[in-house]
């Protein structure tokens, strides 16, 4: 009987260590999750994290082909981070319909933000500071298009016959 006992006793002894050790198990995958949270929050705003260890499962990560020599490094825009370091989405929007003296569809304003300041904007985030300026009365919207109120055309006119 003594092996009975011994083998109920191994038995006991290797279930509270496996209980132990899903419990570890648990804790880990729950540190890992947050880890893999916290990179995916760092990647998409601005901070750099190495994503070579992460990938662990789904997708393998994407290799970038050499380049050879003779070439000159690839460009990528990323979101006209340059142009929006130096003019806010506000500011800029004024800028592209003070350009169009004669209104100025959403359309008119998008192109004119990618094309003479680099901003790539995406168009509800356009409409919403569009409005913003309707409602703070520093914009008219008429027809579909988007005017300086007149009071803001005079000074403006005012302001280039007097450093003109």
């Amino acid at each position: 009987m003594a092996t009975l006992d011994e083998i109920g006793q191994e038995k006991q002894r290797i279930s509270e260590r496996l209980a132990r050790i899903d419990v570890e198990r648990t804790k880990l995958a729950d540190q890992l999750s947050e880890l893999e949270i916290t990179e995916r929050v760092l990647t998409r705003f601005g901070g750099s994290a190495d994503t070579s260890e992460r990938r662990r499962r789904g997708r393998p990560a994407r290799t970038a082909p050499a380049a050879s020599p003779q070439r000159a490094p690839q460009r990528r825009a990323r979101g006209g981070q340059q142009a929006a370091a130096s003019v806010s989405l506000s500011d800029a929007t004024l800028q592209a319909v003070k350009a169009h003296p004669d209104g100025a569809t959403a359309n008119d304003i998008l192109n004119h933000l990618s094309r003479e300041l680099g901003m790539t904007v995406r168009p509800n985030h356009l409409g919403i500071a569009l409005q913003r300026h309707r409602r703070a009365g520093r914009l008219e919207n008429r027809d579909q298009r988007w005017y300086l109120p007149a009071s803001a055309q005079r000074e403006q006119s005012e302001h280039a016959a007097m450093t003109g």
